[in-house]
């Protein structure tokens, strides 16, 4: 039996003299070849960019104005606006280090919550709680941050197994509750999103964590000794060891899914529970672990917020990276691969799209449209498929088949 979560090996698998596509599934552990994993979402992303581009045409009052008039310049003025956005867009995200240290340090967090939402994906688990989970994970990081005062090399270690290790309860509790009671996880993880939400609110106004002198829901600093150390002495220039810590998480979570005994389990009950019960699986307890081990990705991307950029809590500091982390794990096809590129591209979006909207007078909201319409494309691989008359396996359809069916 191959190593992957469908029970055979499809007839492009077992042609001969395929070598690409062999090595393409050995160093991925995706069963199928690069135009089945890649090529529609990158289709996707590029449709997206397309529509994107006919928003910033007919939201263009100016050259709207002067099509009646002046056709041959409004179209010059059309796509001189369309050019200047998206060469600011990749200026913003990969022109120079700072441009591209911008890129990584957004895309740390994204890529630990999408890893979060795609084992919960791999397992037939909509994990919706990630932004809870994170602003846990981030409150935990942040005490132990600021209340212990130990050497470096012990603290730094300390507040990133506490931001990891409280997401992991958070996420559990909602796995508990499948295993137990049959609670849909996508009901309890949005309640405990919004639990976390208030708690956090409340928490920060409290004495203990409440920075001293301070009347607005600010923490302490985080002390400089659990601090994510940065690569370079330049203040301008912000990256940090959460990116390795992020690709780390990622290899394990490949090497969780696809070279252990309990990842095929993980895998084979998301394809199938009823058969993996009937393997002798324990199925409700295998819930509760991959909900544990997703919410502890969340969490420690919560304390690399905390740890790296931010260096202390405030209300709403996840910023929204939980839910941006559903739409990231889509398009990465819930391989964690996928998710560090997609985790990428996202940050790569976030960054490039602030001086998008400094460089030009088109708006920072045309990132979320672009996200959007990538999302919508994604979950529409049909749609994809025959605009470009490609062909391809049917795995985009078979990710989620756990929870969807």
């Amino acid at each position: 039996m191959s190593d992957r979560p469908e029970l055979e090996q499809s007839p492009e698998e077992k042609k001969p003299g395929r070598l690409g596509s062999r090595l393409f599934r050995e160093i991925t552990g995706v069963g199928v070849d690069w135009r089945s994993a890649m090529l529609v979402p990158l289709l996707a992303v590029i449709t997206a960019l397309i529509v994107s581009a006919v928003i910033i045409a007919i939201t263009d009052v100016d050259a709207l104005r002067m099509w009646g008039s002046k056709p041959g310049e409004a179209a010059a003025e059309t796509f001189g606006t369309i050019r200047d956005a998206y060469v600011a867009l990749f200026k913003g995200a990969f022109w120079g280090l700072k441009a591209f240290s911008e890129t990584l340090i957004a895309a740390a967090p994204l890529i630990l919550t999408g890893l979060s939402v795609a084992i919960g994906f791999r397992a037939g688990l909509f994990n919706i709680g990630p932004e809870g989970q994170m602003l846990m994970g981030g409150l935990a990081a942040t005490i132990i941050g600021f209340y212990f005062d130990l050497p470096a090399v012990i603290h730094l270690p300390f507040a990133l197994l506490g931001g990891l290790v409280a997401g992991a309860i958070w996420g559990g509790i909602p796995g508990l509750l499948r295993a137990k009671t049959g609670a849909h996880e996508v009901i309890t993880t949005i309640m405990l999103n919004w639990i976390a939400i208030r708690f956090i609110d409340w928490v920060l106004k409290t004495s203990f964590v409440q920075q001293g002198g301070r009347q607005d829901p600010v923490s302490k600093n985080v002390r400089p000794s659990a601090l994510l150390p940065r690569f370079f002495d330049d203040p301008t220039i912000r990256l940090h060891a959460g990116v390795i810590v992020a690709l780390l998480a990622a290899a394990f979570i490949f090497w969780l899914l696809y070279r252990t005994t309990i990842g095929y389990q993980f895998r084979a009950v998301g394809y199938n529970p009823d058969a993996a019960h009937y393997a002798g699986m324990k199925v409700t307890w295998m819930y509760v672990l991959v909900m544990a081990i997703a919410g502890g990705m969340a969490g420690l991307g919560g304390a690399n917020q905390i740890l790296g950029p931010l260096v202390r809590a405030t209300p709403g500091f996840s910023a929204g990276i939980g839910f941006d982390a559903i739409a990231l794990a889509l398009l990465g096809r819930s391989h964690p691969v996928g998710v560090v590129l997609a985790g990428l591209l996202f940050g790569a979006l976030e960054a490039g799209g602030r001086e998008m909207q400094v460089a030009t007078d088109v708006s920072i909201d045309l990132i979320l449209v672009v996200q959007a319409l990538i999302v919508v494309f994604i979950a529409a691989p049909a749609l994809i498929r025959a605009i470009y008359r490609v062909r391809t396996g049917g795995e985009a359809e078979r990710i989620t088949k756990g929870w969807a069916a």
